[in-house]
């Protein structure tokens, strides 16, 4: 990764003194919440890691607990999630979505399509050593039909690599034919090839499939699937066009309208700030004619809209 990142590695960082200025904002009468937002969205998240080990060394006392105790809210919320490692913050998160009352489909689809082969494989791994339990059978258990069929897909982390040229065609023919030739839809067409071709590989395929068709892929899948499959094979076509693209969308869609889903914005600021916020960013600006950083000041308020700019990184405008 490029550093598309908003969020970057302090230089002359110093564990013991922000695991200090961490305690005294949190000890006595009051909480200095100001001290707590900038430190730790000024910090990587390696370097997170090592304040809380230090803190613990220093103050026999849970970093994480301690600053639960003294937060509440969005805010809390927020700098819980910036605290754990980022395939930690994952793994638990999935846990919720399948845990929690009923079955928090949103962050399936969110998660396991735009994280990279690599992350869902350590995703998988961390999930069995923390919890002892087995993701895909989990995932599976939850949920059913061809939104079952391609979750599981995307969690065994094999798309073929590169660009097949010999099946760009036959791929954009046999997706016309699973959807807009036929009257009923194959969706098991939709979910073997979008599950387990490559990024740059879709792209050709949906070059192709718009010459065919006259439709984007996306309207299609749009006028031919619903529910939460539908949700999904959009987002799988959506992160093969452009991952930071569909977290700009994603978190556009978390703000519009009334009421903000400030779970869908709390884990995409965390969790991107510093893979490709900057790019989230410029698409974000490209594609809705305002700036991220405005939108989060129209959508938010007191020290949870501090730490959600700060994460932002700047503005656009």
């Amino acid at each position: 990764m490029s550093g598309k990142g908003s969020v970057k590695a302090i230089a002359n960082f110093n564990a013991s003194e922000d695991a200090e200025t961490l305690y005294k904002a949190m000890k006595g009468l009051g909480t200095d919440e100001d001290a707590i937002l900038q430190l730790l969205t000024a910090r990587s998240n390696s370097q997170r890691q090592q304040i809380k080990a230090t803190y613990k060394t220093l103050h026999g006392k849970d970093l994480v607990q301690d600053l639960k105790g003294e937060l509440g809210g969005k805010f809390e919320s927020l700098i819980v999630a910036l605290m754990f490692p980022p395939v930690a913050y994952d793994v638990t998160t999935l846990r919720n979505a399948i845990k929690g009352a009923g079955t928090d489909e949103k962050v399936l689809v969110e998660i396991l399509s735009s994280r990279t082969a690599k992350q869902i494989k350590d995703i998988v791994a961390a999930y069995r050593e923390e919890y002892d339990d087995n993701l895909e059978e989990d995932v599976a258990g939850d949920t059913s039909g061809h939104f079952k069929r391609l979750l599981v897909i995307l969690l065994q982390a094999t798309r073929q690599q590169g660009i097949q040229n010999g099946i760009i065609d036959s791929d954009a023919q046999a997706l016309f034919k699973a959807g807009e030739e036929k009257f009923g839809t194959d969706e098991q067409q939709f979910v073997t090839i979008l599950g387990n071709r490559s990024a740059e590989h879709l792209r050709k395929v949906f070059a192709a499939y718009m010459k065919l068709a006259g439709y984007e892929m996306e309207e299609s899948i749009q006028r031919e699937t619903s529910g939460n499959l539908r949700d999904l094979l959009l987002a799988v076509v959506k992160c093969a066009r452009s991952v930071p693209a569909y977290f700009a969308e994603t978190l556009y869609s978390a703000m519009k309208g009334a009421g903000t889903d400030d779970q869908t914005l709390i884990r995409v600021m965390a969790s991107r700030s510093e893979v490709d916020m900057m790019d989230i960013r410029t698409e974000f600006r490209r594609m809705f004619a305002c700036s991220l950083h405005s939108m989060i000041m129209g959508d938010t308020s007191g020290d949870y809209r501090k730490a959600l700019l700060l994460l932002c990184g700047g503005d656009d405008e």
